[in-house]
């Protein structure tokens, strides 16, 4: 079993938890670059949301 697969069975009912994980890195790289790379953070939660099995719909909406 490879480590992806691990970490996968490991978030499985967590996916709430792991979003806002996500969330949070993503607003700390973008704060610490200054928004420079923004596009690139974005595109890096979106995959990652992916390999976890959350997508757009099932995240409440951002303030």
């Amino acid at each position: 079993m490879s480590m992806k697969d691990k970490i996968k069975n490991m978030l499985k009912g967590h996916e709430s938890q792991a979003d806002k994980g996500v969330e949070r890195a993503g607003d700390t790289v973008d704060d610490r670059t200054q928004g420079k790379h923004r596009g690139q953070v974005d595109t890096g939660q979106e995959k990652l949301r992916e390999q976890y099995g959350t997508d757009e719909q099932d995240r409440p909406p951002q303030p």
